[in-house]
């Protein structure tokens, strides 16, 4: 049995691969991590587990060969708890999930779980990794502080700089829910001072050509190519552009794969954009990054490929 780890509100993406799954004849298990609170019965020891969702079905541990971890939301706290509890019931509830996911972490997942968490919670080790990997990076600070970033605009940026946020609330094939990425001028640091509140990422801004999101399997390729050049972030503007299937040069391919190798990660949904300079500058690896728009729109076989990959790790255990 395959365990997918998803949210209760996933769709499209993980209904393929399911049902190539079941084309296979290879059983699953859908986890809904949103739901792993009040609404499910779970019970761990030290080396198993046992689970009935909030539908009623239920998944040992002993039965599960692979997980692959689609994407992990936030508990829901049920509306009718005292705000007094709802720290200690998102804290015990964390805690069950984590040692859940502990018993499972000597089979093939995709991604291996504390790969996943140490490469999605730091951005600055992600740049490092790629630059190490002779791959191009914008210049880059993460602060709080309002006199290093004035400092750092008018050092590199040209009158011009991108600030992101560095977590997102929620994604979709469409693009985030919170638009994460802003233009910063010159007359933009005036309001700044505020950044002690949110810590940003800040970069210059590249002259673009167009975005790139590629999806990398275990060694393999899957690019779209957005022609938006005028725009911080295609997610701004999306369903203005069409994705277009795109071959990365070489040179960037080896060293998109050697970096995912160091990472330890078997898939990841990552953004470099193309600037009018000729060079690709990767911007970051999402390790579950959105993709089921490539499928959509291209016909990537990218759940597909997910699945063989966790079949073939199975059965040569």
């Amino acid at each position: 049995m395959i365990l997918c780890i998803t949210h209760s509100k996933d769709f499209y993406n993980i209904d393929i691969f399911f049902e190539y799954l079941a084309s296979k004849d290879v059983p699953y298990f859908r986890l809904n991590s949103d739901r792993m609170n009040h609404l499910q019965k779970i019970s761990v020891d030290e080396n198993s587990f046992e689970l009935t969702d909030e539908y009623g079905n239920t998944v040992h541990s002993k039965d599960i060969k692979a997980v692959w971890h689609r994407k992990a939301w936030g508990i829901t706290v049920p509306e009718e708890l005292d705000e007094d509890y709802k720290k200690i019931f998102l804290s015990a509830y964390a805690n069950l999930r984590y040692n859940l996911i502990s018993v499972l972490e000597d089979i093939p997942w995709i991604n291996p779980y504390e790969n996943e968490r140490k490469i999605d919670g730091n951005k600055m080790l992600q740049l490092k990794m790629a630059k190490e990997n002779n791959l191009a990076i914008p210049k880059t600070i993460f602060s709080n502080d309002e006199q290093k970033i004035t400092a750092f605009f008018h050092e590199f940026c040209n009158g011009k700089a991108v600030a992101k946020l560095h977590s997102l609330t929620a994604k979709t094939m469409n693009g985030e829910n919170l638009i994460s990425t802003m233009i910063i001028e010159e007359d933009t640091l005036e309001h700044i001072a505020d950044i002690t509140y949110c810590p940003m990422i800040f970069q210059p801004y590249v002259d673009k050509e167009y975005e790139l999101r590629i999806v990398y399997i275990a060694g393999e390729f899957f690019t779209g190519k957005i022609n938006n050049s005028e725009n911080a972030d295609w997610r701004i503007a999306y369903g203005n552009y069409a994705w277009s299937a795109y071959e990365l040069p070489e040179n960037v391919r080896a060293g998109l794969a050697s970096m995912m190798e160091k990472m330890g990660l078997y898939i990841g949904a990552i953004d470099m954009i193309r600037g009018k300079d000729g060079e690709y500058y990767f911007l970051e690896v999402n390790p579950q990054g959105e993709w089921g728009m490539l499928q959509k729109e291209l016909g990537f076989p990218i759940a597909e490929k997910i699945a063989d990959n966790l079949i073939k790790r199975i059965n040569i255990q």
